[in-house]
């Protein structure tokens, strides 16, 4: 089924015909090799496809869903196209969209992350990465501006973000103390000044693009009704996804192990991912870096620029994160280091993204018994504030990095400023889109280098 706009007005289209469950996955298919651009560009896809081109699903319950997958902790996209699948196809169809969603840049960050730890020394490699580690510090920046210029609406969330940076910054807390600090003045800060700390979610529809499969006003399918039965058997099975391997790792490497305190280590980061992947970073270059030492600051600039330039959500660079902690050190022997190294990108993956599989198929019933706007957004709001000081520290310890490789004792490394600058000016000025400035920075990086 391919549908096409048609030069007749909404009203006058016909409902399109039930989709199979095997067209379905097509389409999922072909998202996950082509949802670049982060989470606005992919939304953006889904939306053009599912709600304009293919009309799917009416643009206010496409929106009503995204409201409720902004509210989780997570990557939204890719619970938006669990949810949405879902909703078409019983928990199979979530399933199979959610997983897509993630299996290609899965594959391919492996074999990026390969390369990039076997040849990253090569001239040319190691000079397109001098390019792209500046750009990346920009793109940072500029993850900052997007979400403070919606976040940041008044004094108080001015002060939370202001408060976060300096908590992480000067007394480097813990970022899971900077969001249930965050939270806790949201839930309190609600019902003192509620007008202080509501935000809109995506808005409403206002727009028609005709009559769609799923509309406004088709009632949920039974598979979307909620059940207690149904809730209770779903988090026991989710209890035992997330056991049986966990126990297995334990049994096999025991609890201090590189594999078992990757898979602990991440499960916590999914339930800490309020903002998207540029709130959970922190926490990851907290852990993986600081405190493991899985990889170092400069491999972490590097993992970010790879999962910044492959399809798929950008927290897909905790595979990158785990395919170098076990290539480093190889938990089968120096001579199995990839296998080592995949297992466990694969494992990280999966602990990483069960809690969002889990949140849509129990959430997705109480969502669907009310189309109403979501309300209870007060700690959301403060924690998105938190978030905003939370990356503009990401930026400065990037930036600190890239620009002085050899701390502040050594000199600053003017040509990393000069490309960071370019590429601010091309992102917040200009417009551009992330994957051509890292390609432009990256030609340039490689021209600097070579010539040294």
């Amino acid at each position: 089924m391919s549908l096409t706009p048609s030069p007749n007005s909404p009203a006058e289209l016909t409902k399109p015909a039930p989709i199979s469950l095997g067209e379905a996955f097509r389409f999922w298919l072909k998202l996950g090799f082509i949802s670049f651009g982060g989470p606005a560009g992919q939304i953006s896809i889904m939306h053009q496809e599912l709600v304009e081109r293919r009309r799917w699903i009416s643009e206010r319950r496409f929106l009503h869903a995204l409201n409720y997958c902004m509210l989780l902790p997570g990557p939204e996209a890719q619970q938006l196209a669990t949810y949405l699948g879902w909703l078409m196809h019983r928990t199979w169809g979530g399933v199979i969209a959610g997983v897509l969603f993630v299996l290609p840049s899965l594959f391919i960050l492996i074999a990026l992350s390969w390369v990039y730890i076997a040849f990253g020394e090569v001239p040319v490699v190691a000079g397109l990465f001098y390019g792209i580690k500046p750009a990346v510090t920009a793109i940072v920046l500029q993850a900052a501006h997007r979400i403070g210029s919606r976040a940041l609406k008044n004094g108080w969330m001015w002060a939370i973000a202001a408060a976060s940076f300096a908590a992480i910054f000067l007394g480097n807390v813990p970022f899971p103390l900077i969001v249930l600090g965050a939270a806790i003045i949201g839930y309190f800060g609600g019902r003192l000044a509620p007008d202080k700390f509501t935000t809109g979610g995506h808005g409403t529809a206002k727009k028609s693009f005709g009559p769609a499969l799923i509309d406004d006003d088709t009632p949920p399918p039974d598979h979307a009704r909620f059940s207690r039965w149904k809730l209770l058997r779903l988090a026991l099975i989710g209890a035992a996804l997330w056991t049986l391997p966990m126990a297995t790792l334990t049994a096999l490497f025991g609890w201090e192990g590189t594999l078992t305190q990757m898979s602990w280590f991440f499960t916590k980061a999914a339930l800490l991912t309020f903002g998207g992947a540029y709130a959970v970073l922190p926490y990851v270059y907290q852990g993986a870096v600081g405190h493991y030492g899985w990889l170092t600051p400069t491999q972490m600039i590097d993992g970010l620029a790879l999962g910044e330039t492959t399809p798929g959500p950008l927290i897909m660079i905790v595979a990158f994160v785990g395919f170098i902690g076990a290539y480093v050190h190889p938990v089968f022997g120096p001579d199995q280091a990839f296998v080592a190294g995949a297992l466990a990108a694969t494992l990280v993956t999966w602990f990483t993204f069960l809690p969002s599989f889990l949140f849509i198929l129990a959430g997705g019933p109480l969502v669907e018994s009310t189309h109403n706007e979501l309300k209870f957004t007060a700690p959301l709001t403060a924690i998105t504030a938190a978030v905003v000081g939370v990356i503009l520290n990401l930026a400065c310890f990037f930036g600190y990095h890239v620009l002085w490789p050899k701390g502040f004792a050594g000199q600053l490394d003017w040509p990393s400023l000069l490309i960071a600058i370019a590429a601010a000016i091309a992102l917040l000025r200009f417009k551009r889109g992330v994957i051509e400035v890292l390609l432009g920075c990256g030609l340039i990086g490689l021209g600097v280098h070579l010539l040294h």
